[in-house]
């Protein structure tokens, strides 16, 4: 019996229709959306917000049109949702305003919402101690919307890093510095928080990925397609399918299998909706890694400049 179903919707670019249809389909074909929220459900949706890069520069960040296809099928269903992040580099409202979401997700009553406040969990197998925020784990569900993209340090980032924004802040960068020399302790820490999390829904824009570099500043890659399903992990196995990668070069996927973690193998697998081709159309550029760890002045540095940019917004405001 397969552990989970993936839903594939092909999608050839970002006009707001094909979106939103493509957007509806993966729900219909896993149960439709009254198995995921019920009207009146505060949800977070958490799309990867990186940096205040509009959709025409690069695809650094989950593309507009899916997070405004999900928001509206929520509000039209009677539910309350809301985007949040907590971006590596910048602010979550520049980043919103980079992707030209202020105004339409204003008209939509969508509030936009740093993860802040962190609240102290204990997540993965060896009980890590891990500051998650306080608005996303007081969310009613959460919808995680990341973006198909290269990693250069850990290969690609597909269904579970973008959970891994749900840590407020800089805290990000330390754990960077306190975990990034060993990289599957790291992938363990990123395996453990979004399964703690538990996503009722994942969504993975493919539609325009991002190859040869990343998670910033690397190239287009045209895919058309949406990846979605209720298991990240198998979300990231179906991933590795759609753009011909091994899964047991992806760090991610090599530290869930020593975890002994379901889907992720294909045969474990229910793909519904469109048919995968047997081989992608063309290669997938996979970036030269670089280490995980953080040195702990780049971890100051950091925690410099977000102390800047927050004293820059309060006197704006």
């Amino acid at each position: 019996m397969a552990a989970s179903a993936i839903a594939l919707t092909r999608c050839p670019d970002y006009d707001q229709n094909s979106v939103a249809q493509a957007v509806g389909r993966q729900f219909e074909l896993l149960g439709g959306i009254e198995r995921f929220v019920k009207p009146g459900d505060t949800v977070l949706l958490k799309p990867n917000l990186l940096a205040a890069r509009s959709p025409e520069q690069d695809a650094t960040q989950t593309h507009p049109a899916v997070i405004l296809a999900v928001a509206r099928l929520l509000k039209d269903f009677g539910a309350r949702p809301f985007v949040g992040d907590s971006p590596g580099w910048g602010d979550v409202r520049a980043c919103a305003q980079a992707l030209g979401l202020i105004e339409p997700l204003g008209k939509l009553g969508v509030p936009i919402r740093a993860l802040d406040g962190p609240r102290a969990t204990v997540v993965g197998p060896e009980g890590l101690r891990v500051a998650l925020s306080t608005v996303a784990l007081e969310a009613d569900a959460i919808i995680n919307l990341p973006k198909l993209k290269a990693h250069q340090q850990l290969l690609v980032t597909l269904a579970v890093k973008n959970l891994f924004g749900c840590v407020p802040g800089k805290r990000k960068a330390l754990w960077h510095y306190r975990r990034g020399s060993d990289p599957m302790r790291f992938c363990e820490m990123l395996i453990g928080i979004a399964r703690f999390l538990k996503p009722v829904m994942t969504i993975v824009d493919g539609i325009v990925a991002m190859e040869r570099t990343g998670p910033t500043g690397g190239d287009n890659k045209p895919l058309g397609w949406l990846i979605g399903g209720t298991d990240p992990i198998a979300c990231e196995a179906t991933c590795c399918r759609v753009i011909g990668v091994d899964p047991q070069q992806v760090p991610i996927m090599r530290a869930a299998r020593q975890m002994e973690l379901d889907g992720l193998d294909l045969d474990q697998i229910d793909l519904v909706g469109d048919p995968l081709p047997e081989a992608p159309e063309s290669a997938f550029v996979l970036p030269s890694l670089i280490p995980i760890r953080f040195s702990l002045a780049r971890v100051i540095r950091s925690k410099c400049r977000q102390m800047l940019i927050q004293a820059r917004r309060s006197l704006a405001g």
